[in-house]
C-alpha cells in the first residue's frame, strides 16, 4: 500500500503534466498553482511505491524520509 502522506513532490521539477494524477488520482491532486501535490489522506491499496515514483517524467515525486 502507498499513502499520499508518504510522498512529496518537488515543485521546481514538476511541470504540471498530470501524469501522476491521471494514474494515481487517489494519491495526487493539483495545487492552487497547477502543480501536483500528494493527497495527505490518500491511499492506494494495490500500488507499489516504485511504480508511483516512476510515473513522473521529471522525477519530481519522491518518498518522504
Amino acid at each position: 500500500m502507498v499513502k499520499g502522506s508518504d510522498l512529496k513532490v518537488d515543485k521546481k521539477k514538476c511541470i504540471a503534466c498530470g501524469a501522476c494524477i491521471a494514474s494515481y488520482e487517489e494519491l495526487f491532486k493539483f495545487d492552487e498553482d497547477g502543480k501536483s501535490e500528494p493527497v495527505a489522506d490518500g491511499e492506494c491499496e494495490d500500488c507499489e511505491i516504485a511504480d508511483v515514483l516512476e510515473i513522473c517524467p521529471q522525477n519530481a515525486i519522491s518518498k518522504k524520509s
